[in-house]
């Protein structure tokens, strides 16, 4: 079976992220804290949390109680904002990276099932909060039924 693979550093962000969400408002975690609990290389966490911080979504605090903490309400950062932070604008197919491009466009018969794709993938991923995962397993979120359903 093939799969559409998430990239490991959107899966790792994504845990970071949603770690973060789940803590007291006040309280920064460590890197090492995060690595830990969510099963993260610190070496690759790392990096991803310099992306995160760098497009905003997460923030730093100096001194003895310092760490890292949600910049925004859970509830107001998406999964796809996320996602781009780490790994930059999603595309589907190569067609759909406005960068890439491809040669066969002008006379592709798939692109409008490529276009169609691309647009629920990034509906669900943008209407998908952070807070919307806070402490559900992933069996007991509300899309997860409705997507399965609809295949």
């Amino acid at each position: 079976m093939g799969l559409m693979q998430i990239p490991r550093r959107v899966d790792y962000g994504l845990r970071a992220v949603i770690y973060l969400s789940n803590q007291a408002p006040e309280k920064c975690c460590s890197i090492g804290e995060i690595a830990k609990q969510q099963g993260i290389p610190r070496k690759f966490l790392e990096k991803i949390i310099q992306d995160l911080l760098r497009s905003g979504l997460i923030r730093s605090k100096r001194g003895s109680c310092g760490g890292y903490a949600l910049a925004r309400p859970a509830d107001a950062i998406s999964f796809y904002e996320v996602i781009e932070a780490i790994e930059g604008p999603v595309a589907v197919n190569a067609c759909m990276d406005e960068h890439l491009g491809c040669d066969h466009l002008p006379r592709c018969t798939m692109v409008g099932v490529w276009v169609e794709v691309q647009q629920r993938v990034t509906e669900v991923l943008g209407k998908t909060m952070i807070g919307d995962l806070r402490r559900t397993p992933c069996g007991n979120f509300n899309g997860a039924s409705s997507l399965s359903s609809a295949a």
